[in-house]
């Protein structure tokens, strides 16, 4: 067997140039809270005084990351935080959309959390909580339409998913809302796209 790896570098491909921009999402105080309840979990299990099955590190960690996107992944019932993730993202992909509505550019929103749990049309803000939908409503709420906004998750076969990457090409579809294994090799959806989230 033989192979011929050729790196990014060797090959010398013309690729656009990245401007990255960190936002730091400040934690609101029942966020603040709960981490504080975690690493007394932790400790609880670092000194064994829990039984794995009952609360572990994997678990812990999960509970973390879950945390640090939104606090309404860990409790539903939790008020929407003003500097959460998503509503920060909201602000910014509702900002380019605006700013490039006349070239009809795209973005792609990569979410591996919270993926959606019903379709957008039954979804109750409010009520029901999972991160796609949440951005969605907020996204519609300053003024996207509806039909500009996607979920790699929608397309479920492969002519749906050509069909979805040919509307995000040609700029019907504006915003793309995917996972990061959805939407990793052979998303082919980058002839308008400006941002990635």
């Amino acid at each position: 067997e033989v192979a011929d790896i050729q790196t990014a570098d060797m090959l010398k491909l013309p690729v656009p140039k990245a401007n990255y921009h960190t936002v730091v999402c400040k934690p609101s105080d029942m966020q603040k809270d709960m981490v504080s309840s975690l690493a007394d979990r932790a400790d609880a299990v670092r000194n064994g005084n829990v039984d794995p099955s009952v609360d572990n590190m994997l678990l812990i960690t999960n509970d973390g990351r879950k945390l640090a996107l939104d606090q309404r992944l860990l409790n539903p019932m939790l008020p929407d935080s003003e500097t959460s993730k998503v509503n920060a993202c909201a602000k910014d992909v509702f900002e380019i959309w605006r700013s490039t509505a006349d070239q009809r550019s795209t973005q792609m929103v990569f979410c591996d959390l919270s993926t959606p749990k019903v379709r957008f049309e039954d979804y109750r803000y409010g009520t029901d909580f999972d991160a796609y939908n949440d951005l969605k409503y907020k996204l519609v709420q300053k003024g996207i339409p509806s039909e500009e906004i996607a979920f790699i998750h929608d397309a479920n076969t492969e002519e749906q998913k050509q069909k979805l990457f040919d509307n995000v090409n040609s700029g019907r579809v504006r915003v793309l809302i995917g996972s990061t294994e959805k939407c990793g090799a052979g998303t082919n959806v980058q002839k308008r796209l400006v941002a990635l989230h």
